[in-house]
C-alpha cells in the first residue's frame, strides 16, 4: 500500500477523486443471483476504532485499506460501505470498478459521546451519492425512548429517505432500539420484541418506502428471526456486527437467517476485516459461501 502516492495525489491532484468516480465502471445493485455481499468500513468516522481487545485496531489506515482491497478482490464480494475518506482512497486505488459502492450518511453520533443518539448527518448527502455515481446510501437509526436526541435522528432519517427516494437511490436503514447502561454506554436491544419494533418504525419513515432497504441484526435467539422478519415487506440485509471469538457461531446464525424470504444478503465489517485468526481471505470466502 503506497500511502505516499495517495497523499501526493490528494495534495497535488485532488480533482483525481472526482475523475476516478466519473470513469468507474458501474453495475446493478443486484446481480443475477439476487444476493448482496457488502464489506463495511464506516466505523472509524464514528470514533469506533476497536476490534476485540484492541481499542485502536482500525486506526492504521494503510492496514485497513490493505484489508479492504483484499476483501474486495475475493470472488462473490459485491461491494463496500464506507465514509467519504475511505471511498476516496479506494477510488484512487482503482478497486471499485464493477462494485456496489454505498456511502455512509450519518456519523455524528460519536461512540461514547453524550450526544451519541442525536445522530446528525455528517457524512454523505443524497446529492453527494448521486454526484459521485455511487449506488446506495446507508444510515444508522438508534432509538432510545428515554433520549430526546433520538427524535432528531428520526426526523433527519425520514428526510434523508425522502432525498434518496427523489433520486431513485436505494438507502439501507439500520434500526435499533437502544438503551443506556447505568454507566452511560449505549447498548442495542437484540430481543425479538425490540428488533420487531425497530423494523416497524424504520419501515414507515419518509414519504415513500420504494427505495428503502433494511439492515438488521440477527436476534439474540436466532430462532426468532423468521417471526421478526415478518414485520415488513422491505428487502433486508443482515448486519454482521462484531462477533468476538465465536466466528463459527456467527456464521451459523447468518446461515439460517439468510434463508428467509426478505433477506437478500450480508453487510459485514470488522468480523471479516479483522478475524481472530488474521485470515481475511478465508473469513470473507466463508461468508460468501453462506449466500
Amino acid at each position: 500500500m503506497d500511502i505516499a502516492a495517495l497523499v501526493h495525489t490528494r495534495t497535488h491532484h485532488p480533482e483525481a477523486i472526482a475523475e476516478a468516480a466519473a470513469r468507474r465502471a458501474r453495475r446493478p445493485l443486484l446481480n443475477e443471483d439476487g444476493k448482496l455481499m457488502i464489506v463495511a468500513a464506516d466505523h472509524p468516522a464514528r470514533g469506533a476504532l476497536g476490534v476485540g481487545g484492541d481499542r485502536l485496531a482500525m486506526a492504521n489506515r494503510a492496514d485497513l485499506l490493505e484489508r479492504l482491497c483484499l476483501a474486495l478482490s475475493r470472488p462473490g464480494v459485491d461491494g463496500v460501505l464506507a465514509t467519504a475518506d475511505i471511498l476516496d482512497d479506494l477510488l484512487l486505488l482503482g478497486v471499485l470498478d464493477g462494485k456496489v459502492v454505498m456511502g455512509s450518511m450519518n456519523r455524528g453520533g460519536l461512540q461514547g459521546a453524550s450526544f451519541e443518539l442525536d445522530d446528525r448527518f455528517t457524512g454523505h448527502r443524497a446529492e453527494d451519492i448521486q454526484r459521485l455515481g455511487f449506488d446506495a446510501g446507508k444510515l444508522l437509526l438508534r432509538i432510545d425512548y428515554d433520549d430526546p436526541g433520538s427524535l432528531t435522528t428520526l426526523e433527519s432519517t425520514a428526510r434523508a429517505i425522502d432525498d434518496m427516494a427523489a433520486r431513485r437511490l436505494p438507502v439501507f436503514v439500520e434500526p435499533f432500539i437502544s438503551r443506556r447502561t447505568p454507566e452511560g454506554k449505549v447498548r442495542n436491544d437484540l430481543s425479538a420484541e425490540a428488533v420487531t419494533r425497530s423494523i416497524a418504525i424504520a419501515s414507515g419513515l419518509g414519504g415513500s418506502s420504494a427505495y428503502t432497504w433494511l439492515k438488521v441484526p440477527v436476534t439474540a435467539d436466532p430462532d426468532d428471526m423468521a417471526r421478526v422478519m415478518e414485520t415488513s415487506t422491505l428487502p433486508a440485509v443482515l448486519l454482521g456486527g462484531e462477533v468476538g471469538d465465536d466466528q463459527d457461531g456467527a456464521y451459523e446464525k447468518w446461515r439460517g437467517a439468510l434463508q428467509l424470504p426478505t433477506v437478500r444478503g450480508l453487510v459485514v465489517g470488522r468480523s471479516l476485516l479483522y478475524p481472530a485468526d488474521g485470515d481475511v481471505a478465508a473469513a470473507v470466502d466463508t461468508a460468501v459461501g453462506l449466500l
